[in-house]
């Protein structure tokens, strides 16, 4: 209190100097430029994934698909889950046999079960970009302003009346288990007990790999589904340092596409993760350019 009575008369005379400053400056030159604030808009990765229709309604859909296929599979009771063993490569893949162990579907948390909506808000706003220490408080105080990703939370619910354990697999960190347990249960995607249902980045000697992870749950579960945004959210072999075009078309060699949507399930992400690279040689074939002619660009 007494600081701000000694404040005040700064405060009370300030808009007075800046009065009499204005109107010099509007008499000789014009009216003063504003100083922007902040982005007038969010990124169109933002506005796609937070604010579109169509997100709902492709998230929806992925989610659709993932219960249906559970469904199908608990009936059929498989062989072998959808984790890839150790040894494993993605042009031969071999996978974590079942045996006689209980279902499961495990699924990353941010932008696959969990909208960080608050987060990439102050994002937005700021411009700054990703800030370790701001993503850590995010993570510690940050269930407020977080959301399911649309059928996310009815998707698990559905999951769990069929007998499938939920797991989540994030690379949030262990030392905000209690925080990050929370926050899903705030985005009304259930409860999540750390070393159960929940395993985050130093669970383990691998970091931000999480293969290490799926092969723990698997000792206990037969695991029928993996949900992610990342293509590690699937198997670390997607980030062994390849090309862009090397990783795209090694999603699509014919051991590996028939997973995508029977038993492993991708929501969309436009605004951060590994997809997010490449440069115009890596993006664009050369034989797939185009400009009018007149112009020639090729």
């Amino acid at each position: 209190m007494a600081t701000m009575m000694r404040l005040a008369p700064a405060l009370l005379l300030a808009p007075l100097a800046a009065c009499a400053t204005t109107t010099a400056t509007t008499s000789a030159t014009g009216p003063a430029p504003v100083t922007p604030t902040g982005p007038a808009m969010p990124p169109a990765g933002m506005q796609y994934l937070y604010g579109s229709g169509e997100a709902a309604a492709l998230s929806r859909q992925a989610w659709t698909a993932l219960v249906a296929h559970a469904a199908a599979v608990v009936k059929a009771r498989p062989t072998d889950s959808v984790v890839l063993a150790e040894g494993a490569s993605l042009g031969a893949p071999k996978y974590v046999p079942c045996g006689n162990r209980p279902f499961a579907a495990v699924f990353d948390v941010d932008e696959t079960v969990m909208l960080n909506t608050g987060f990439e808000y102050h994002d937005a706003k700021t411009g700054k970009g990703y800030v370790a220490a701001d993503w850590d408080a995010w993570e510690k105080t940050g269930e407020g302003a977080v959301g399911p990703v649309p059928g996310a939370d009815s998707g698990l619910n559905a999951l769990r009346a069929m007998g499938v354990t939920v797991i989540f697999n994030t690379n949030r960190s262990a030392a905000n288990a209690d925080a990050t347990a929370r926050a899903i249960k705030a985005a009304g995607l259930g409860e999540a007990v750390h070393g159960q249902t929940l395993y985050l980045a130093g669970d383990d000697a691998m970091g931000s790999r999480k293969d290490g992870r799926r092969w723990t749950i698997s000792r206990s579960y037969c695991v029928i589904a993996l949900g992610g945004d990342q293509l590690g959210d699937f198997t670390d072999l997607f980030n062994a340092g390849q090309s862009v075009p090397a990783r795209r078309a090694a999603t699509q060699g014919p051991a590996i596409a028939k997973l995508w949507g029977a038993g492993w399930f991708v929501l969309p992400n436009p605004v951060y993760g590994s997809g997010l690279k490449g440069g115009f040689d890596d993006v664009f074939p050369a034989d797939k350019r185009w400009a009018p002619p007149a112009q020639g660009e090729k």
